[in-house]
Formats: C-alpha cells, sequence, structure tokens
C-alpha cells in the first residue's frame, strides 16, 4: 500500500498536521477518506460542519477511526453535508455521491434512461397529497415519439396505482411503465379510460429543441427553446445562432422554462452569443469556500472569473448577435445555470422576464474523483465512486447573487393546462408574450398573478443531478502539492 504526504499551502495550515507525512496508510477506509478529504478541501459549507474542520483530526489514525464507524460511504456523504441550517432552512439541496463516475458523466452531457416524456408534476389540490403529470414535451427518437402521447397529456396514475406525494419518485423510475391517463374538466383531474406504456433506454438530449424566426413588420424575431447547457452540444448551440445572423434576427426569444442548468462554461458561451460586444469583460465571478477563495485571490485571481468570449474551446469562432436586449421565458423549474445567464447578463443588456418565478439555484458544483489530484486523472482503480458537491456560488459583474428564492419575471404568465399551445408556435402564450412586448402591437398584455401550473417538480429534478450548475474543471494553478512515498 502507497503511503501519500499530502502539504496543503497556507489555505489550509490548520489542516497540515492531519494531512502531513506520517506513516499511516490514509487509505484505510478508502471510498471514505475521498470523501472526507474532498469536502474538507472544496465544499462550500465547510466551515459550517464541524466533522469537517481543519483541526478535527490530529493525525490519519484519528481521521480512520472516525471514517470506520460508518456502514457505507453513503452514510458518510450525507452526514458531511450542511441540508438545512439551524432554523431549519433548506441549504444544500443539491451535492450528490455516485457510486459509478460513468453515470455521473453521462448525466452531466443530459444522457440518461429515458422514455421520451418530460413531464411536469403538480399537486391535485392544496392538501398536497395528491400528485397529477402532464407532458410538457416529447424527445425525438425516443419511444414515446412512437407512442399516442403528446403535449398537455395529462396522466394520474401509473400502472394503475395512483400517483401521491409519498409514491410518484418511486413510480416514475421504473424501467418501462403504463401510464393512466386523465383529462381535466373543469379543474379536476378526471380519469379518460386512456393508457399508454412506455419503456425508457439510454438517451443523449440534444438540449437545442426548437430554433426557428418569425417575422412582424420590421421585427425579425428568433425563438430558441433551450433545455440544457451541456457542453456536448455547443456547437448545435452556436450554429442555431448562426442560422439566426444569417437570417438577419433582431429580436430574441430565449425559451429557458424547461432549462435545468448545467455547465458555468457553456452559459458564457450563451451570453457571449446574444451579445458579442463585451468580449473579454466579466460574465460571472465566482466565490469559493473561505480558504480555497483566500488562496485564488492571492494566488490566482483570474481564476475565479468566467469572461465573455468570441471562441469556443475548439477555436470555433462564436456567432454572436450583439443584442442589447433579450426576452427569456422562465418556469418553476428554470434553475442554475438558466439563472446564471438571466443575472449575468443584466448589468450589461436589458434582459425582459416573461413567466414564472425561476428555482433560486445559484450554487455550482464540480466533479470530484478519487485521485491525487481529485481529477479524473490516476482515479483509484478499486472503486468507481465519484461525487459532485457543492463548492461554489456565483455573483455576477455587479457583485449580486442573492436569488436563493429565485428570479421574479417582470410579465407573470403561468403555464395552463388547456392553453399550453404548440411550442415554438407564435401563437404559444409564453411566446405571444414576448411577440407583444417586442412589437408593441395588439392589446395591452395582462400579466396572471394567480392562476396557472404550480409544478413542484419535473422529470430532470427527480433524476440525480437534474437541476445543477458545474464546472467542468477545477480552478486553474495547483491547490496543493502532492508527493507519493514507496
Amino acid at each position: 500500500m502507497k503511503k501519500i504526504c499530502i502539504i496543503l499551502f497556507s489555505l489550509v495550515a490548520g489542516a497540515v498536521a492531519l494531512q502531513s507525512c506520517e506513516d499511516m496508510d490514509d487509505n484505510a477506509v478508502p471510498v471514505n477518506d475521498f470523501i472526507w478529504k474532498g469536502l474538507n478541501l472544496y465544499y462550500l459549507w465547510q466551515e459550517d460542519i464541524p466533522n469537517l474542520a481543519d483541526d478535527r483530526f490530529s493525525n490519519q489514525g484519528q481521521l480512520n477511526n472516525f471514517l470506520q464507524a460508518y456502514d457505507s460511504p453513503e452514510t458518510l456523504f450525507e452526514s458531511l453535508l450542511y441540508r438545512e441550517d439551524a432554523g431549519g432552512r433548506k441549504v444544500d439541496r443539491w451535492s450528490v455521491l455516485f457510486s459509478d463516475f460513468r453515470t455521473l458523466e453521462n448525466l452531466l452531457q443530459g444522457t440518461s434512461k429515458s422514455n421520451g416524456m418530460e413531464y411536469g408534476l403538480s399537486y391535485t389540490d392544496a392538501s398536497q397529497i395528491g400528485v397529477f403529470g402532464y407532458v410538457r414535451y416529447i424527445l425525438p427518437d425516443t419511444d414515446a415519439a412512437g407512442k399516442d402521447i403528446h403535449r398537455g397529456d395529462i396522466f394520474y396514475a401509473i400502472n394503475g396505482t395512483t400517483l401521491n406525494r409519498s409514491n410518484y419518485q418511486e413510480l416514475l423510475s421504473q424501467g418501462t411503465y403504463t401510464l393512466n391517463l386523465a383529462d381535466d374538466i373543469n379543474g379536476t383531474i378526471t380519469p379518460n379510460g386512456r393508457t399508454v406504456s412506455l419503456t425508457k433506454s439510454e438517451y443523449s438530449e440534444n438540449p437545442v429543441y426548437i430554433h426557428n424566426t418569425y417575422t412582424s413588420g420590421s421585427h425579425k424575431i428568433g425563438y430558441l427553446m433551450y433545455n440544457g447547457f451541456y457542453s456536448n452540444y455547443d456547437a448545435e448551440l452556436n450554429n442555431a445562432f448562426g442560422q439566426f445572423a444569417s437570417e438577419g434576427v433582431t429580436d430574441l426569444v430565449l425559451d429557458l422554462r424547461y432549462n435545468g442548468g448545467g455547465s458555468v462554461r457553456t452559459a458564457t458561451y450563451l451570453a457571449s452569443m446574444i451579445t458579442g460586444q463585451f468580449n473579454g469583460q466579466l460574465f460571472a465571478r465566482e466565490q469559493w469556500n473561505a480558504k480555497l477563495q483566500a488562496y485564488l485571490e492571492s494566488n490566482n485571481a483570474n481564476s475565479l472569473d468566467n469572461l465573455f468570449t468570441d471562441k469556443l474551446t475548439n477555436n470555433t469562432t462564436i456567432n454572436s448577435l450583439n443584442l442589447n436586449k433579450v426576452y427569456i421565458l422562465t418556469s418553476g423549474t428554470t434553475a442554475s445555470a438558466s439563472e446564471l445567464v438571466i443575472n449575468c447578463l443584466q448589468p450589461y443588456i436589458d434582459v425582459v422576464v416573461i413567466g414564472d418565478t425561476t428555482t433560486g439555484k445559484n450554487v455550482g458544483s464540480v466533479t470530484l474523483y478519487d485521485s491525487p489530484t481529485f481529477s479524473s486523472k490516476d482515479r483509484n482503480g478499486s472503486h468507481r465512486y465519484a461525487m459532485q458537491p457543492i463548492v461554489l456560488k456565483t455573483v455576477n459583474k455587479s457583485g449580486f447573487g442573492e436569488y436563493s428564492d429565485g428570479i421574479a419575471p417582470q410579465v407573470i404568465l403561468k403555464e395552463k393546462l388547456t392553453t399550453l399551445g404548440i411550442l415554438g408556435n407564435p401563437a404559444e402564450p409564453l411566446y405571444a408574450a414576448a411577440i407583444a412586448k417586442i412589437t408593441q402591437l395588439g392589446k395591452p398584455f395582462l400579466q396572471d398573478n394567480e392562476t396557472g401550473l404550480k409544478t413542484f417538480k419535473d422529470s430532470k429534478s427527480i433524476r440525480p443531478f437534474g437541476n445543477e450548475m458545474y464546472k467542468e474543471e477545477m480552478p486553474n494553478g495547483s491547490l496543493y502539492l502532492l508527493k507519493n512515498l514507496q
């Protein structure tokens, strides 16, 4: 067994006693050791967890004894998270541990088991016990795409079992199930006798779901429904903006109502495509835990900044529209990287938000592997565990990032089952509201402050790592020096 000497720089001086060279095996409990040390170094709320304190253990032996008391990596991981504060307020709702990093890596790029039905879930009444689902959209080339199931269809049960607050996750997680469908009759979910059977398979979602152009008078309005910040599809996103540019788009409606987030880097690309005139300026600034923040500010402050750019990672030129205003459609499940785009564009251009208040996720994560540098290189071959803990918060150019209660729209317009409309069609209610704001034609638009769907979950948020904002790489510059001693 190899012995490891870890010498942290001044940012973790209090932990040097534990992680200095000593004749102890720090892999006596390999997965648990990786979890504790990764969270001790990177976790955003490390200071709030007594068992993650730098001086909690005076040597590796004491740490080993602590780690051996936990019967599974999952139990240890959960015990070290800041799930809620002393007042009962939920804090960390997002940090996750995976027993197989391959599953995590796929989820980061929009690949998961899917039957192609993307849905929202709402409560049937104020008691918040009964649950029903409604179809938001159908993914192409999936099982659902070939079945009689469409946007706006309602389901109240799975395999004949009525959905409720306690069972919906278990029922909807099955690989194959039969939907029991219903109608909305005067606000009451009423079974109609129809059923549809669906089967999941491995599927990679192209988040560029719809892009088209609509002309109204002097306005050429580009519409983009974008459903996830997956970097594998950055080229497709850039191509959509290339088409907008070639068609002379003067206004943009960006539909993020079903977008749960993703890559910070891709969010920066999208903001650069919308604009173009701010190349090299600050888009978003990161804030890490106190010890990492101090180290990075002193040694590599530039690594905290995400800048507007004119190039993709592969050096492809970004297609930019140079807009001074953008119209963004939102819902209660618009989250993380979507909210990042809204918040960080606001100091630069006019951002008109139409729809519902967003989720309120202003923090991000990074993938940590069991390796000397916590990167994917030189992973521990004895297991496939990886974790995606919350490690940073983001703020915009003005230093603002306090939107944990969500970003409120200027125009409130919640989706309704009876008037969902066809996505991408100028008559669809949210898109129509944006067109009315752009053209200033027709009757004054009336806000909808009360009625509409109150979606508490959707098909992405009930999957592990469904609503996320993440960094695809560690901060630039080494945070520590590791020497392997034989």
